[in-house]
């Protein structure tokens, strides 16, 4: 296990098990990548970093989902749309 920046930690996977509580006590201050091989295969986060990444990644989601249908809705005329019974007509809900 060693530090190749102040934030990035590199741990051998077969040190995993004989190193665990120190690769734990790393997560506290830096980001821990395991390497097979000296291949990088994961990164270790704490859970409530882990908990944010996903919240970052999902309003960044709906950021762009909201983005394309702004553009589509820019492009299409309202006699593209279908009323809500021609919908359920179409799919066969009635």
């Amino acid at each position: 296990m060693h530090t190749v920046e102040e934030e990035t930690t590199l741990v051998a996977c077969s040190e995993l098990r004989t190193r665990f509580k120190e690769v734990l006590k790393a997560m506290e201050h830096s980001r821990v990548v395991l390497e097979k091989r000296s291949r990088p295969v994961a990164v270790l986060v704490p859970p409530d970093r882990y908990r944010r990444m996903e919240e970052l990644l999902e309003m960044i989601e709906d950021r762009a989902l909201g983005y394309l249908a702004r553009e589509r809705d820019k492009k299409t005329r309202e006699k593209d749309y279908l009323t809500l019974d021609e919908a359920e007509k179409k799919v066969g809900l009635r």
